[in-house]
């Protein structure tokens, strides 16, 4: 029995598992479908680029100039209307969008506003309405530029990035690294504790494979698929018209993740051999260390967005080498505690 045939019986049992299996196949048609579902959360990532004009009326002392300011807002098409109470009615009947009543208190612009209940729309009136606001106090700012004591300090000018361009790189291709690296884990952890509880461990006892061979052939299973998957979501991305670079580099990355991840896993299942205990001090492991890595000069989904954009700096290669070196630490560590446990331990 080799570390060959364990891997072997690991993955024939895996292929059995429809969790895992359900969730090959949602991470299968997130990146298949990536150029559908960019364009959809892209929407709730980022409302402004849902497209379509939003219609408000307004009134007010101050409506000419929330209108100006309106009317520079792409996608935002204001209506003035002299009596609040007919603005308020247009809103009532669904006529516009939004009532927005602007006034002038104390030398200054006060601005309310009537927007829709439902949480969608909502988010896409207020965030256009926001736009609009910044506009109406860039040109308040310009027009009592006279009154000021010293000149403001220059705003660098504004670009026009695509919001699916940064919802692909930022959001949808470090979920597709991170999530199989995550699932290695999960399953793994599954796995020895599930063959812990079962006794099947006593079956090592006729055979030459030693325990630390049985630990190595799942594990080194479960962190391959990691990187496997990555590189088959690369190529389902590139189908869709988003080109990534540095592959290499992202499958190094996903691999050293992974070992690390199955080493967590496999020593964690070991110590704590309660399956639900096991999975729940993973999980919540997992979330901590996603969380923890906030501290780090640069998070591992930064690194993932600036491999695959091809903008990494000196930076980004320093924390590639150092979750290599992780891996191979993890690795060796796992190693020698298994290496300490005998099988009799889980009889």
């Amino acid at each position: 029995m080799s570390r060959i045939a364990v891997a072997r019986r690991e993955l024939g049992s895996l292929s059995r598992e429809k969790t895992i299996v359900l969730a090959i196949l949602i991470q299968v048609i997130i990146a298949g479908f990536s150029s559908f579902l960019v364009v959809g959360l892209t929407s709730l990532y980022d409302p402004d680029a849902a497209g379509g004009d939003v219609e408000v009326a307004v009134t007010g002392e101050a409506a000419d100039a929330m209108v100006a300011a309106a009317a520079e807002t792409e996608g935002l098409r204001p209506r003035r209307v002299a009596d609040p109470a007919d603005a308020r009615a247009a809103f009532d009947r669904g006529e516009v969008a939004a009532a927005v009543r602007a006034e002038r208190r104390d030398g200054r612009i006060a601005v309310s506003a009537s927007v829709p209940q439902s949480s969608l729309r909502k988010t896409l009136v207020v965030v256009q309405l926001r736009t609009a606001l910044k506009t109406l106090e860039r040109d308040e700012r310009v027009a009592r530029s006279d009154s000021l004591a010293a000149p403001p300090l220059s705003v660098p000018p504004a670009t026009d990035a695509s919001p699916y361009f940064g919802f692909s790189y930022t959001v949808l291709l470090p979920l597709l690294v991170f999530l199989p690296v995550f699932i290695s884990g999960a399953v793994l952890v599954d796995s020895l504790t599930e063959e812990i509880e079962r006794g099947t461990l006593e079956l090592l006892r006729v055979t030459p494979l030693s325990f630390v061979g049985v630990v190595d052939g799942k594990a080194g299973l479960l962190a391959a698929l990691a990187p496997a998957q990555v590189l088959a979501w690369v190529a389902l991305l590139s189908v869709n018209g988003i080109a990534v670079s540095n592959v290499a580099a992202l499958v190094v990355m996903a691999a050293a993740l992974a070992v690390v991840a199955a080493g967590v896993a496999a020593g964690l299942a070991l110590a704590v051999p309660v399956r639900q205990r096991a999975q729940l001090t993973y999980s919540l492991g997992a979330l901590a260390a996603f969380a923890a890595a906030a501290g780090l000069p640069e998070h591992p989904a930064t690194t993932v967005a600036r491999l695959a954009i091809g903008s990494a700096a000196r930076t980004t290669w320093l924390h590639l080498a150092g979750y290599v070196v992780a891996a191979v630490v993890v690795a060796v560590a796992v190693r020698r505690y298994a290496g300490t446990i005998s099988p009799e331990r889980f009889g």
